[in-house]
């Protein structure tokens, strides 16, 4: 562990062993605070972990809540900690809406309780659905069609109501698809059961493999579905930039932003890219529509521009994939066959 020695404020940040979360505790770090992780490592990777104190706990536990606030005493709280797969939200949603909403409730009240009043939460842009009008809007009116947006609209309307009860500030991220890496400091995806297209693409390529495409009938330019792909430091940016935003907010706020691009790419435009960028062909072949995928998505960050100073200057597909290519090659094998991947409960 890189321990921040720059006796700057300490942050919490649940789900800070994840992809995102240790991007966000970098950048936390290299902007002189202290982050602190609370993770329970059942996707994430304590090697992830380089720049503050990690413990290993679960944010559905009032008492390790309660722990970590006893004993670092943090002055905001950035909440990445939930379940994150549609389909498994879909196919069994009881852990899903346990782990996600049950945890946002303990956090919030633990906030109360120990009088913190900054928090910039991880949601999604899932909240909408499939909307018809694209690029969507914070505006757009909320249809999840899974219980993992579902799960993410109450938490925004738990955030909502704390913050008009209860004077808390926050920011509400609601971004698209997170992706790429960032090889020189070792971080990228990498999850038990993997979901993402750009990793699991790149896995094929890499083993020779055939890559299933999730269906080809979508209303979109070629029958497969659209994202907006953004690169996880301009989403670890904007987690930055959200909490010197709420530092002059007044008590009460509960704001939302899209994080986005603007521009979408299908299924098949990424593995165009994947061939690009890496110089190989992507074998691949058609299988069914996954649970609770939309044919498109596509977002509009104007407010977060406007309001965070914040722009996704990393988020070309090429960059994206190339940097995600990069670690995939050099990195992602080590994760699965050291002891790093155990599970361990580290000292406060």
């Amino acid at each position: 562990m890189r321990e921040n020695n720059n006796g700057g404020p300490h942050v919490l940040v649940t789900g800070g062993a994840g992809f995102i979360g240790s991007h966000v505790c970098k950048l936390l770090a290299d902007e002189g605070y202290c982050p602190v992780t609370l993770d329970n490592l059942s996707s994430g990777h304590q090697r992830f972990v380089q720049w503050g104190p990690f413990l290993h706990g679960n944010i559905c536990s009032a008492n390790d809540l309660d722990h970590v606030f006893h004993h670092y005493n943090p002055v905001a709280v950035f909440h990445l900690a939930a379940d994150i797969e549609v389909g498994n939200s879909v196919e069994n949603p009881d852990p899903h809406y346990r782990n996600n909403m049950v945890g946002m409730l303990e956090l919030l009240s633990t906030m109360r309780r120990w009088k913190v009043d900054k928090l910039v939460f991880a949601s999604t842009c899932a909240v909408y659905g499939s909307p018809e009008t694209q690029p969507i809007r914070e505006d757009e009116p909320l249809a999840p069609a899974s219980p993992y947006g579902h799960g993410k609209a109450m938490c925004e309307r738990l955030i909502e109501d704390f913050a008009s009860a209860y004077g808390l500030r926050a920011a509400n991220l609601r971004f698209f698809n997170a992706s790429g890496a960032s090889p020189e400091i070792g971080l990228g995806e990498a999850r038990r059961h993997e979901t993402h297209l750009i990793p699991l693409a790149l896995d094929a390529v890499l083993a020779a493999e055939t890559f299933t495409v999730n269906g080809n009938d979508y209303d979109t330019h070629d029958g497969t579905c659209v994202r907006d792909y953004l690169h996880v430091e301009d989403i670890a940016l904007a987690h930055f930039q959200a909490l010197k935003a709420l530092d002059r907010c007044e008590r009460g706020t509960a704001a939302l932003y899209n994080l986005s691009t603007g521009q979408g790419y299908s299924v098949l435009d990424v593995l165009k890219a994947i061939e690009r960028v890496t110089g190989q062909p992507v074998s691949w072949r058609v299988g069914p529509r996954r649970p609770g995928d939309v044919a498109r998505l596509v977002g509009d960050a104007s407010l977060a521009t406007r309001d965070l100073n914040w722009q996704p200057a990393r988020s070309s597909i090429d960059s994206i994939v190339g940097s995600a290519w990069e670690w995939r090659r050099h990195y992602h094998g080590k994760l699965w066959s050291e002891a790093s991947f155990t599970i361990s409960r580290s000292p406060a």
